[in-house]
């Protein structure tokens, strides 16, 4: 019982209880008629579980009181829920717990020029990339990061902010199939993932061993536990930032490999599309000589 109360949410979210629950009903629908493996659903079970424990549990309480629980809640919100989820790549399972009126409405929005121009920017793989550790610099610039723990407004952009960012990267870069349909080629989703490793062990690194408290608001809110110091919490965030985080993106970049090894074995590592294939088809025909 205790257990169960803790998974109670902290501060009530409508938001968060819909689109957790919306999103666990489609797949429960689309999944029935689909050959996702169990390591799959695992991993998808797994991945939005971590994120309602971010989002909704009393893990937020303590969050809010100490800095290193609050790097463990942005590890699973950033990290480790986004990343499982796009792991299990669940696209067409959810495509198929919509009803076919509601595809059809979706593909549509999606076609409409403003937001294909959002998604065209925010999908760009140096974007996406800037976005994921810059959301991480936002955040955590100290001034910023006082507002943010202080106005519950700002609090739960702050959330959001970096779910929805990870689960746009982890989707860019965990995407198992060739381009097209996919936005990256399998090597660049390599680079991208890298990529963003450095930044993130830079801060971290920034953070274990500053010599002053870079966050005194959790001093003025009280602390969540007495036996924990200001500089303590302050240096085991910084590891949380500096060592997991970092290595999700070498682990990123070794699924990518492997997607990319597997494309390759089958020969499908990369698809032209569909016009310029029938083109170069065409070019390869013999032809017929012309008459004299």
């Amino acid at each position: 019982m205790v257990f169960l109360s803790w998974l109670r949410p902290w501060e009530f979210s409508p938001t968060a209880i819909l689109a957790i629950g919306a999103t666990a009903l489609l797949y429960l629908r689309g999944a029935r008629g689909r050959r996702a493996g169990a390591w799959r659903r695992l991993a998808f079970w797994s991945g939005l579980a971590l994120i309602y424990v971010g989002l909704q549990t009393d893990l937020d309480y303590y969050a809010e009181r100490e800095f290193f629980v609050h790097r463990l809640q942005h590890l699973a919100l950033h990290h480790l829920g986004p990343f499982l989820i796009m792991l299990a790549s669940p696209g067409p399972a959810l495509r198929a717990g919509l009803s076919l009126r509601w595809r059809i409405r979706l593909r549509r929005a999606l076609s409409h020029p403003a937001p294909r121009g959002i998604l065209n920017v925010l999908l760009n793989p140096w974007v996406a990339a800037f976005a994921f550790f810059g959301i991480i610099y936002l955040w955590l610039w100290p001034s910023v990061h006082f507002i943010a723990m202080l106005d519950w407004r700002m609090y739960r952009l702050m959330n959001w902010s970096v779910t929805v960012d990870g689960l746009l990267f982890w989707w860019l870069v965990l995407d198992r199939r060739p381009q097209p349909p996919a936005r990256l080629a399998p090597g660049v989703r390599i680079m991208v993932s890298l990529a963003v490793a450095l930044p993130q062990i830079l801060i971290g690194a920034y953070v274990t061993f500053a010599r002053t408290d870079l966050y005194p608001l959790y001093e003025l809110c009280g602390r969540a536990f007495a036996g924990v110091s200001a500089m303590q919490s302050q240096r085991l965030g910084g590891l949380i930032l500096w060592i997991p985080s970092a290595m999700m993106s070498v682990v990123g970049a070794l699924v990518a490999l492997r997607h990319w090894i597997s494309l390759s074995a089958r020969g499908r590592s990369s698809q032209r599309r569909p016009r310029l294939a029938a083109a170069s088809r065409v070019a390869a025909r013999p032809h017929a000589p012309s008459d004299p």
